[in-house]
């Protein structure tokens, strides 16, 4: 699918820029899973970078809550479940749990 292949493109952009050669990594695995599923492959718990972890959360959370020209988006409650329920599947679990401290307080 194209869609699987930003990521690469990004860190391909970023890697040939000096100032942002730093975050071509970070930007490379945001759609990588904490169980290893995602894209690209290789990467598994904390081998995934921190930043991209967070960023993985932080996007997922923004997709399920932002309206699309195909779908509304869902409310913040459901996505916070959603979100809780793939602690350690899709997520680094002490990121959810966090996230989930900050975002209910």
């Amino acid at each position: 699918m194209e869609i699987k292949k930003h990521p690469q493109i990004s860190y391909n952009i970023l890697s040939s820029v000096n100032d942002y050669g730093p975050l071509a990594d970070m930007v490379l695995s945001h759609h990588k899973r904490w169980d290893g599923k995602g894209y690209p492959s290789g990467l598994t718990g904390e081998e995934i970078p921190l930043e991209s972890r967070i960023i993985a959360l932080a996007d997922a959370f923004d997709a399920m809550t932002s309206d699309r020209p195909y779908r509304m988006g869902i409310n913040k409650v459901e996505a916070l479940e959603i979100i809780a329920s793939e602690a350690g599947k899709q997520f680094d679990p002490n990121i959810v749990k966090i996230f989930l401290e900050k975002v209910m307080t």
